[in-house]
């Protein structure tokens, strides 16, 4: 075992170098300030009190949030039941369908968004709904293959027994698939929420640069104003906001698993 556990050591190297020391400097930087000719930098909450003192801030992390939450609902009500329909399907056009759902993602992100742009550009819609639009399209093949995943472990003979025993097919699914399909309904949240409450390219091509979220106001004092002090500062409220986020669905992922147990 000793043998195998030298193998790790790259990747804990990797990690250290590419997560833990860029976090550690995005901490340093949230809690400082450029100092004078004697002190390189100043320790102060500066940063995080000059984001609270002011409402356009915490307005824009609402909106952020509200919009992470509303693209997550959708994605909820349109992948359950595309999910639910693959899951129930023969295994060839199961294979088939997971195929077309994970197409998309074949090609990057930024591609897919910018060919958004120039249809949404074809009609009058607001900068609003044409991010709504970016988000979901991109984000809802996570919540689908997380569902189908978790319906495709359900074991059939729980669906038999329950008509069995005189449920029919609507009391099967609430008492039944729904329960313990939930596991997948709280990763697909994961996966969804939290790129979706940073996302900062989305809102910039399909907003007009008029929707501005969290990850823009981050991206232009990083790029364009050079505050990295206070770019660094709004990341960490980020930071502990999804772990915040990942708390809570953790918990409402144990939660059916120990009803059920």
């Amino acid at each position: 075992m000793k043998s195998f556990a030298k193998l790790t050591i790259p990747y804990i190297v990797w990690m250290i170098i590419m997560i833990v020391v860029p976090m550690l400097m995005i901490v340093l930087y949230a809690i400082t300030v450029p100092g004078n000719s004697v002190l390189t930098f100043q320790f102060t909450f500066q940063n995080f009190a000059r984001f609270f003192e002011d409402s356009i801030f915490p307005s824009v992390l609402w909106r952020s949030l509200v919009m992470a939450v509303v693209t997550t609902i959708i994605c909820i009500a349109a992948g359950y039941p595309m999910a639910y329909i693959m899951a129930r399907l023969n295994p060839k056009s199961k294979a088939l369908m997971v195929l077309l759902v994970t197409l998309p993602m074949w090609i990057n992100m930024l591609v897919r968004t910018y060919a958004w742009k120039g249809i949404l550009s074809m009609f009058g819609a607001s900068g609003e709904f044409k991010v709504y639009v970016g988000m979901v399209y991109n984000f809802l093949p996570f919540m689908i293959l997380e569902i189908y995943t978790a319906l495709s472990k359900i074991d059939p003979s729980l669906i038999v027994a329950s008509h069995d025993l005189g449920a029919n097919d609507a009391q099967t699914f609430l008492k039944v698939t729904l329960p313990l399909s939930l596991s997948g309904v709280v990763s697909g949240i994961t996966l969804v929420f939290l790129p979706a409450v940073s996302s900062f390219f989305i809102p910039k091509l399909l907003g007009g640069g008029q929707y501005v979220l969290i990850g823009n106001l981050i991206e232009d004092y990083f790029v364009s104003t050079g505050d990295w002090n206070f770019g660094s500062a709004i990341s960490l409220i980020m930071a502990i906001i999804i772990l915040i986020s990942m708390y809570v669905t953790r918990k409402l992922d144990k939660e059916p698993k120990e009803a059920a147990e």
